[in-house]
């Protein structure tokens, strides 16, 4: 990569020439490229000056905002690493992940200040700031006397842009280490692929402390010099109003469901529209095939991952085949999948087996977890994604690929992961539990529903309620049991191993 390889370097390439032109509408403000330029400057300034070590984290815990996303084009500027975490996250979460990557800052909503401020204490993290959903805040107010004109720092291409946190089946969550390469390959890739251009207009609705709404959806619109509307989540009344002025959204299935129950959700409301895109969770086929009757538009699904950003993507162009529901298309340009055995020897089409990927997006390592991530690749340098699925099939194109379920059992709500084992160590050790297991049931808008199913102790009763209303004070509520079902006995095999299969198919 020639000149600067830092991804806000990149990014701004695609900035159009006329500065002055919109480029994020929300509903009570526009902010033009020349302000993209200059809030996030005055960011990297206020972080320039506190003179961190290159390669510090920033972690940030804030509602979305258009600030919010200054202050990841800004930390990116200055050369640090940007740590985004769920706003559903509760103190006892936000510790772990402040104790592990050992941030040099942390930025939270005003509300949780107290909190933050004793955790950022007891694990040593030196300066905390806020930032409300408004862009107010104590981080804002100290960016508004810092220079808004910044250098971008000199980056290469291998230099740590992000660590996302994405936890495993035994519950410690690992942070998947992301390059400016990774980054930047992956936006240039998907702006081709996609079609996008400068006159594009993205709704975008999603939250930014993951893959989908921070890097896929923002990336995309920054490097096309594309305006974004910007809205804080998914507003039913909003998203009608702003979809004739759009032609480009993307959403988690929960949104499409959404806007198929909303009877002012016609084509005329998507006269302008070019693209929706679905993912980070399964689509139902009949979610698919009713957007396309209503609207006259299929809806495009990919593959992707915290670890690899975009991996698969259904075409784009008509000419280069059919978009199929139920698969995530080809593997992108640059990128190779491959299908393989327990013994990581290639299977047959339309056989199942373990998903694995190469490409310049695929992350390096997880933070401080050398074993972890020797584990996780093959010799021969293959990222284990840990998905099952297949090429081909039954009416598929041999290179489409379909996912068909987790190895690790991971549960996808609303476009969220949730790993069973975070929610079973909490169930069990709640009083009177003698054991438990978490498992996804198909849920019409949550793509998945998370359930529990559990055994109490001997002779004991449990209330379920009670079970939830404490659960809710140590989880994230995308991660609290929609549903508890209680049980003699877990289904087992004969060594001994939870059959969680045979549990889904109970439930379901």
């Amino acid at each position: 990569m020639e000149g600067n390889a830092n991804l806000y370097a990149v990014l701004a390439e695609g900035f159009p020439s006329d500065r002055h032109q919109v480029a994020i509408q929300t509903p009570e403000q526009a902010y033009s490229w020349n302000d993209i330029e200059a809030m996030s400057g005055r960011v990297a300034s206020l972080l320039h000056a506190l003179q961190l070590p290159a390669g510090s984290r920033v972690a940030v815990q804030v509602e979305k905002s258009p600030m919010a996303l200054m202050l990841y084009l800004g930390t990116i500027r200055a050369g640090l690493v940007y740590l985004p975490l769920n706003t559903a996250y509760k103190a006892s979460e936000v510790e772990y992940f402040l104790t592990d990557a050992e941030p040099a800052v942390i930025v939270c909503d005003s509300k949780n200040l107290g909190w933050v401020t004793d955790l950022a204490q007891k694990t040593g993290t030196p300066h905390v700031h806020t930032l409300d959903a408004d862009g107010s805040g104590s981080l804002a107010a100290a960016a508004a006397s810092a220079s808004e004109n910044f250098q971008t720092v000199q980056s290469q291409p291998d230099d740590l842009a992000a660590i996302l946190y994405t936890s495993g089946t035994t519950g410690r969550s690992k942070g998947a280490m992301l390059s400016h390469r990774n980054l930047s390959s992956n936006a240039q890739v998907l702006k081709e692929y996609w079609g996008w251009h400068s006159d594009d207009v993205l709704l975008h609705m999603l939250p930014i402390f993951h893959v989908h709404g921070l890097f896929v959806a923002s990336h995309g619109a920054l490097l096309a010099g594309a305006k974004m509307i910007w809205l804080p989540k998914l507003d039913i009344d909003q998203a009608l109003a702003y979809l004739p002025e759009s032609t480009v959204m993307m959403g988690v299935p929960t949104y499409y469901v959404r806007l198929l129950a909303d009877p002012r959700f016609t084509r005329e409301v998507c006269r302008n529209m070019r693209l929706f895109i679905s993912g980070s969770a399964p689509l139902l086929h009949e979610t698919f095939n009713e957007f396309k009757d209503r609207t006259g538009h299929t809806i495009l699904e990919r593959y992707g991952m915290s670890e690899t950003i975009m991996l698969t993507s259904n075409p784009y162009e008509a000419d280069a085949g059919e978009r199929l529901g139920g698969t995530v298309g080809r593997p992108l340009p640059g990128v190779s999948v491959r299908v393989v055995d327990e013994n990581d020897e290639g299977v047959a089409v339309g056989t199942i087996g373990n998903v694995q990927v190469k490409g310049p997006n695929v992350f390096s390592g997880y933070w401080r977890m050398p074993e972890k991530t020797r584990e996780e690749f093959t010799a021969d340098g293959w990222f284990r994604t840990g998905d099952m699925g297949l090429f081909g099939g039954e009416g598929v194109p041999d290179d489409y690929l379909t996912i068909v379920g987790r190895s690790k059992d991971l549960i996808i709500s609303g476009g969220y992961n949730v790993y069973p084992k975070e929610v079973e160590l909490l169930i069990d050790a709640l009083p009177g539990v003698n054991e438990s297991a978490v498992i996804g049931v198909p849920d019409p808008d949550f793509g998945e529903a998370v359930v529990a199913v559990v055994v109490p102790k001997e002779g004991g009763t449990l209330d379920a309620d009670a079970m939830l209303t404490a659960l809710k004070q140590d989880l994230a509520n995308f991660k609290v049991p929609k549903r508890i079902h209680f049980v003699p006995e877990l289904v087992r095999n004969t060594m001994g191993k939870v059959q969680k299969n045979a549990l889904r198919d109970q439930y379901k």
